[in-house]
This record gives C-alpha cells, structure tokens and sequence, in this order.
C-alpha cells in the first residue's frame, strides 16, 4: 500500500459504519444522535477548510452532518487521529478546526478526537488562552485506546466490528520487534473476524484496517494469506475478495524462495498443531494450490502432483498466469 493511502482502510470502515464507530467510541454522542434520521458526511467541505494551512499529520478527519434526539440539527467534527507520537499542537489543531467549521456554517460543533499512541500521560482534551478579559478555548472529549489494553478478553467477546479494530492496535504494539507473534495475533484476529457472521462488505472493511494495522514482513504475510483462503474455502463464503490481489502483489514483490525458507522454519517453531497444519505444504506451491481451488474448485490429482513438482521459475510463471486466467488451461499455458 502506498504512503498516500494509509488513511483509505479507516476512512471505508468509518464511513460505512459510522454508528458504530460512535457507539462503541462515544457512546453519549451516540445515545444523543438519532440515528432513524440520514447522516451527511461532509468532506469535502472540510477539505476546502483546512487547505489553506498546514494542521499537522492525521490518519483521518471527518465533518459529519446529524440529527439530535430533541430535533436540532448539528455539525459533528470526528479528528481520529492514528498516530504513534506525542503532537503537542494537537489540542489546538482541535481549536483550529472548530473555529473554522463554526465560522463557515454558523452551528453549534462538536470536535471528539480518538487517540491511539503509546504515552498513558499524554491526553490533550482542551485549548485556551486569554488576554485582556477575554478568554478562548475549547474542551472536547478524548478516548485512549490505550485504556482498554486490561479489557482484551472482552474485546474478542465485543460484538461491535471496532472491538476487533481496537484490538489490532492494541496487539500490533504488544508485538513491536516481534513478527512472529504478530502473525499469530493476526490470524486469530481474522477468525474472530470470520465467526461474526458478518456481511461480507463489513467483513473485507474492516480486515483492510486491520490488515494495515497489523503489517507483517511479506513472507509471513504470505502465510497469513494461504491460511486465510483456507478459512474461506472451509466457511464456503468468499468474504475477502481482495486477497488474491494481496497474494499476487506479495508474490511479485517478495519472490519465492524466501517464503518458502520462511514457511519451513516458522513451521517449526510454533507449536506441533500449527506446524503440522501449514507445514505440510510449504510455500508457494501450497499458496498457488489453494488459489486456483477458490477460482476453479476442486482440483484432480494430476493438478496437483503437477504443482507440487514444479520449479520455482514455473510456479513463478504460473502465477503470473494467474491474475488474468479464466481457465485452468490459461494458468498452465506455454507450461
């Protein structure tokens, strides 16, 4: 995924969960909201604010248009910052944005902010100053994610789908320096996302965010993906689309020996039923196996023992044939 669009995983899951990005954020805000009436995101709008001025690096800001339960209607600034630093110029980035907002449409605002960064101490939830009897400033509500680091069992229990996008940030700094134990947190984090039940827009949302989230060295991101395609096939509902496109993009990138190498020794180390698992069929092979499955269905015995038996070079080629292939002979062509 390239820098500039660090901000698309969280700006779909946000956009198309709203309400329960509040609910579970905000539960007052949400209580307060009436949701029977539409809500208007309003980013462009908001764009055209702050263009003229440098606020500072955010993941994601959002101007929401929503009804109130006592009949009024009110401008709504979410900031959700993502970020993993101390910004001193937070609360009056904060300042900055609802004066504008105010100053544009003349309504009552309401800036919430959703910190996510490491410092326990750090909690900016407000902004003033004053000179000559005049005071300015500006208090606003402040959730810490960090705060809900003791609450990890009943985050996995947590019905609400930001539960799980919660616990990925949590999990993806308890396991800074550690991609071994990552790739474990996040594939479990993919099967509590695969038992909701959820419908498969939310689903392939949401594993995005967590899939940024959670970032991986490329050749245990393969693995995750081989098991991943598993899960799908086994729950015969194709949730996670993209994942082709993220196998075909690891695979170019990363090249095959390396996961291969990476899937025999991880194989090992973790744990006998693991390893037995998914070290059966190591690398690439195994990976290109299960993607034609999901394309094509089953595949005879003579497919198989022909990808099993393949050089890396031809698995390499096949693959290519791959993304565009409509036919199991289109994959092995000029084989």
């Amino acid at each position: 995924m390239d820098d500039d669009d660090f901000d698309t995983p969280w700006k779909e899951a946000v956009t198309h969960h709203f309400p329960e990005f509040m609910a579970f954020y905000f539960p007052l805000a949400h209580a307060a909201i009436d949701w029977s009436r539409p809500h208007t995101f309003l980013d462009q709008e908001l764009a055209a604010l702050s263009s003229d001025a440098e606020l500072g690096k955010r993941l994601l800001d959002k101007l929401v248009s929503v009804y109130l339960h006592d009949g009024g209607e009110r401008w709504v600034l979410l900031h959700l910052e993502v970020q993993g630093w101390r910004d001193r110029d937070f609360a009056e980035r904060m300042f900055i944005y609802n004066y504008r907002v105010y100053d544009r449409y003349r309504r009552a605002v309401a800036s919430l902010a959703l910190l996510t960064d490491g410092g326990k101490r750090w909690r900016p939830s407000s902004f003033s100053y004053r000179l000559l009897g005049c005071t300015m400033g500006i208090e606003f509500p402040v959730v810490k994610l960090l705060d809900l680091a003791e609450r990890l069992d009943e985050l996995q229990q947590h019905e609400n789908p930001f539960a799980l996008v919660t616990l990925a940030h949590l999990q993806a700094r308890q396991t800074r320096g550690n991609p071994h134990r990552r790739r474990i947190a996040k594939l479990r984090l993919t099967k509590l996302l695969y038992q909701r039940n959820w419908d498969k827009r939310r689903i392939i949302n949401l594993y995005r965010v967590i899939d940024w989230i959670m970032r991986l060295p490329q050749a245990l991101e393969l693995r995750l993906t081989y098991v991943a395609l598993q899960l799908e096939r086994r729950c015969a509902m194709p949730y996670i689309s993209s994942m082709e496109r993220l196998c075909m993009e690891q695979w170019r990138k990363h090249g095959l020996e390396e996961g291969r190498q990476e899937g025999r020794q991880e194989g090992r180390q973790e744990g006998r039923q693991e390893g037995r698992q998914e070290g059966r069929q190591e690398g690439q092979s195994a990976l290109l196996t299960e993607l034609l499955r999901q394309r094509f269905g089953e595949l005879d015995a003579a497919v198989c023992a022909r990808l099993q038996e393949a050089d890396l070079p031809q698995l390499s080629a096949w693959a290519k044939n791959y993304v565009g292939a409509t036919s199991l002979d289109e994959v092995f062509h000029d084989s």
